[in-house]
């Protein structure tokens, strides 16, 4: 698996060679690696005219002057003493950033610390670089290089009149354009590539801009109840002054936050301009689209689903200013919206927001500096909003505005915890506890619907050795491998190795292996078990592998051929079911216990979400949460449905331990196949971070280096340590002015991590 940010030490700047001329240009470009320079490069007269800022160019790069695919960012006079080596082609025929989104990219790229060039390169999908669904066309221009060499007076009369063509128009032209004006056949064309005295340029022409989109039956808007009105005209106010503010919509499940939001709307495509709504990838079901295409004429969506082929014909429908609406995963924020009048961040309490690969974005904070700069409000809703945020929202930086009430005023339904440690069936080792199969009964023989929530996959996540004591984990990971007995594998979920499950232990050689734990398949079998009546539907990763299946499967869950829907956190949030009146949570526990400062807000978050999907009709609904820890405050506080009691509580231990939202984190990961050589590389760097920070007198703190949480991973061997302070600036400063002393090896590779919500 490639490193997320590999060390290139070959790619120094290029060498300067002679003196500029008054009348040169010059290109400032960056490219795809991990350093901070802007390298400059001659534009040559037959490309002068064409380039602009946001196009990729191929230029020598490195040792040996390896043509390198940049992004030109800027174009200026060449300065100093001497002169620049030349750029080789043009790869774009327009832009593919404009200049507000080479802003952003740049301030990314210093407040994440990647380069520029990494940061454009993940903002243009593959899909739009690579042109897909068009045809590669082939354009000519002459090469006046070459053609001062030979007596162009002793060319052929008709290679010498397509020469004369291609001056005349001033642009590259295909190979008919050229014959119509020089009239000619294609022999002399050819005559002239064979000579070495044309350049040949490929280009894509434009993608064909058909609407992906079903079109949905019109709706109306719904009417609005007190609380959804006078939150719908504050963010009005805001619209209507053309003004950044960022606006917290903390809304009880149910309260009716979408409507706000696609009214809201409505009142920017009024001005003419367009939105971006940005959902987490679970939630962006057919039943969220269709919500949105029942209500505006165009509506563009964007999501790791689409095919190369379908995102670029998404991206040149935004781009040409025909979409309203902008519907899509984490990277839509980046949707290249010609008119932007709103962002909208649904779930933003939702980890999926943060990239776990360089360059490390959250889509949250990317979204707040766009809007800062379109002078534009940014929406944040959520149920349980994460803390940074409420923290933001009480100091008065972001505006709250809450919806306290379901709509309809539907009640929110009742949640019970119930302590499995009292319960014989879940101590015997059984998914479902007495309490919990009466209530899915009762439930289904009502008429009712019932959603299991685990968040757990496989059959048994442990495999352990009686004898030894020892789990049998993966020999590339520090991991435990999980048991899959619909493919009768045992499986690491982190490399996907697989081995026949062992009947004996690898460490001891005895044959006591034993499986432990449930997942969502031991889940599925035991309720196939109990229920032989019931339809069963299980959604995890394993079983919504083939394009489509997730609409499919909710198709049937929402016409009521399925009785119980099982499965992870793909069917925990965004789903709005009326018929659902028992939501059972099988283990609240998983997240709970885990090494992680955020562990008890994402249970909290987890189970009043979760609890969310139930009582969304007139028959009502009740939640039991299964647990062994029901005196935990997350635990406590979201069974009484007090996100306000939760988040003081957990805001009082956070400032005791001087964790966010009271600090700003940074963690630095360094991987490599030798664990001494990890160790020594980690203690190097963080000793000279200590020594820079001392010596400037930064207040900062140093945590580490240690072991990760999962010290072996896909082979490598990972080691970690995070820098604190009090702003965000202070680490990127420090960071930044010992760059070029850090140790730079080959074999240990390292990523920096800002404000990281992975810890693992």
């Amino acid at each position: 698996m490639p490193p997320d940010q590999k060390q290139l030490f070959d790619a120094e700047p290029l060498p300067w060679e002679l003196a500029a001329e008054e009348d040169l240009q010059a290109a400032d470009v960056v490219f795809n690696r991990p350093m901070e320079q802007t390298f400059s490069y001659l534009i040559p007269d037959d490309l002068r005219g064409q380039l602009q800022p946001g196009q990729r160019v191929r230029a020598p790069l490195g040792r040996g002057d390896r043509p390198t695919t940049g992004y030109c960012v800027g174009i200026s006079r060449p300065s100093g003493s001497r002169k620049l080596k030349s750029l080789i082609e043009i790869i774009d025929r327009q832009p593919l950033l404009t200049p507000h989104m080479l802003d952003l990219t740049q301030w990314m790229s210093e407040y994440y610390l990647c380069s520029w060039g990494q940061a454009l390169n993940m903002v243009v999908p593959a899909g739009v670089k690579n042109s897909a669904g068009t045809r590669l066309r082939t354009y000519f221009s002459p090469d006046d290089e070459a053609l001062l060499r030979i007596d162009e007076g002793k060319l052929p009369a008709k290679q010498a009149a397509v020469i004369a063509a291609l001056r005349d128009a001033g642009e590259p032209l295909q190979s008919r354009e050229i014959e119509q004006l020089a009239g000619c056949t294609a022999a002399p064309i050819n005559g002239l590539k064979r000579k070495g005295l044309l350049r040949i340029i490929h280009r894509r022409g434009a993608a064909d801009k058909q609407d992906l989109t079903e079109k949905a039956p019109k709706e109306p808007d719904l009417t609005l109840n007190a609380e959804q009105q006078a939150a719908l005209g504050t963010i009005v106010s805001a619209l209507r002054d053309a003004r950044h503010q960022t606006l917290l919509l903390h809304g009880v499940t149910g309260s009716g936050k979408t409507e706000v939001y696609i009214q809201a709307i409505r009142e920017v495509v009024a001005y003419g301009q367009q939105a971006i709504v940005l959902v987490p990838e679970i939630s962006l079901t057919p039943q969220t689209i269709r919500r949105f295409e029942s209500r505006f004429d165009s509506v563009a969506v964007l999501h790791s689903h689409l095919t190369d082929v379908e995102r670029h014909r998404q991206w040149q429908r935004i781009s040409s200013g025909g979409v309203q609406v902008i519907v899509g995963a984490r990277s839509a924020v980046f949707a290249p919206v010609a008119n932007l009048g709103l962002i909208v961040i649904d779930e933003e309490h939702e980890t999926t927001f943060k990239q776990e690969t360089v360059p490390r974005y959250h889509a949250r904070e990317v979204a707040r500096r766009r809007a800062e700069m379109a002078s534009v409000p940014l929406i944040l809703g959520s149920a349980t909003p994460t803390l940074e945020s409420w923290t933001a929202a009480q100091r008065g930086e972001d505006t709250l505005i809450r919806l306290s009430k379901r709509v309809s005023d539907l009640p929110l339904p009742p949640v019970a915890a119930v302590d499995v440690r009292n319960d014989p069936r879940c101590v015997s080792g059984a998914a479902i506890g007495r309490a919990l199969q009466t209530a899915i009964r009762a439930a289904v023989e009502d008429g009712g619907q019932v959603i299991l929530f685990l968040n757990v996959r496989g059959h048994s996540p442990v495999l352990w050795c009686k004898a030894c004591g020892e789990g049998i984990k993966c020999p590339d990971c520090d991991i435990t491998l999980t048991w899959h007995k619909d493919r009768k594998l045992a499986m690491c979920h982190t490399c996907d190795y697989a081995i026949d499950p062992p009947q004996t232990c690898p460490r001891c050689g005895n044959a006591s292996v034993r499986y432990f734990g449930i997942g969502t398949q031991r889940l599925e079998e035991e309720l196939k078990s109990k229920f032989p009546r019931y339809t069963c539907l299980r959604m995890d990763s394993d079983t919504m592998r083939k394009r489509g299946s997730y609409e499919t499967a909710l198709d049937a869950f929402r016409n009521g051929e399925v009785n119980i829907l099982l499965g992870t956190q793909m069917i925990a949030k965004g789903l709005d079911f009326p018929n659902v009146t028992l939501v059972g949570v099988v283990d609240a526990d998983t997240i709970l216990h885990q090494p992680d400062i955020r562990a008890a807000e994402r249970t909290f978050q987890l189970i009043a979400q979760v609890a969310g999907r139930a009582g969304r009709g007139r028959k009502g609904g009740r939640v039991l949460v299964q647990t062994s820890s029901p005196d935990e405050p997350a635990v406590r506080f979201a069974v009484q449905h007090d996100y306000l009691g939760f988040a003081k509580a957990e805001l009082v231990h956070r400032r005791e331990m001087a964790a966010p939202p009271f600090c700003r984190l940074a963690r630095v990961i360094l991987r490599g196949l030798d664990n001494d050589e990890v160790i020594a590389e980690a203690e190097r760097m963080a000793e000279i971070l200590r020594t820079a920070a001392t010596a400037s007198q930064v207040p900062f703190r140093l945590l580490g280096p240690a072991p990760a949480p999962i010290m072996k991973l896909n082979k490598y061997y990972r080691h970690h340590f995070q820098l604190a302070a009090a702003e965000a600036e202070t680490i990127q400063s420090l960071w930044r002015s010992v760059a070029n002393e850090l140790p730079r090896t080959s074999s240990v590779e390292y990523v920096v991590d800002v404000d990281p919500l992975n810890m693992r």
